[in-house]
């Protein structure tokens, strides 16, 4: 699977089988999480077999069953630090993906208690990513056209429309999809679009979906 079909392929998924995460993927994430880290500043982290993640009340409302691995989104507080969890964490979402796992960002339904005690002090915390072998893929949700989100008008370069249809697959905090994007002196720029929850770092994660697909920085 490559980074294309992965971000098709990727839906939230809530309910998980209760099957171990190999010591070869595990490496692999691992070596993906220090080199995210490197490069972003932020200090992410997974925790495999550890089910109190989302042993809650609110994970149960969430109808978040049998998790067992989640990604920590936590690192100093910069101006970004939203956006950067955003981006990096749909990157690791995505290798994740093609290694045959499935995932749920989750902002609420966890238990808050037992996560933000694994944040060190001085620390700020993002959110959390289940993630584990999925009892199904996930389904796709409704999403918006490409006329809502593209400000800019007429003919649109390949790549650009390669981006943009990826973006839109990116998963949005309710499926919110409150974002814009266009081209200025011919390089794409994506900003947030109105007023929503967590928008900050679901403008970061489109980011991420846009870059992979389309092979330009965003600005």
């Amino acid at each position: 699977m490559d980074i294309m079909e992965a971000i098709a392929a990727r839906h939230s998924v809530r309910v998980y089988k209760e099957e171990k995460i190999d010591g070869e993927i595990r490496e692999k994430l691992d070596v993906l999480v220090r080199e995210v880290n490197e490069e972003s500043g932020l200090d992410i982290t997974i925790e495999y077999d550890n089910p109190e993640g989302f042993d809650s009340k609110l994970a149960h409302y969430g109808n978040f069953r049998n998790v067992g691995n989640f990604i920590i989104l936590k690192g100093k507080d910069v101006p970004d630090f939203e956006e950067r969890c955003g981006y990096y964490g749909e990157k690791i979402v995505l290798k994740a993906q093609m290694l045959g796992l499935n995932s749920c960002w989750a902002a609420l339904t966890f238990n808050k208690k037992m996560v933000k005690r694994l944040v060190p002090d001085g620390e700020r915390f993002g959110m959390v990513i289940a993630l584990g072998y999925g009892e199904t893929s996930g389904t796709s949700r409704k999403s918006k056209d490409m006329s809502d989100v593209v400000a800019t008008k007429g003919n649109m370069p390949e790549w650009f429309e390669k981006g943009a249809k990826a973006a839109l697959l990116a998963p949005t905090a309710v499926n919110q999809q409150k974002f814009k994007m266009g081209l200025m002196n011919g390089e794409p720029v994506i900003k947030v679009d109105g007023v929503g929850f967590y928008t900050k770092t679901d403008l970061g994660i489109v980011k991420y979906h846009f870059e992979a697909a389309s092979g330009r920085k965003v600005r």
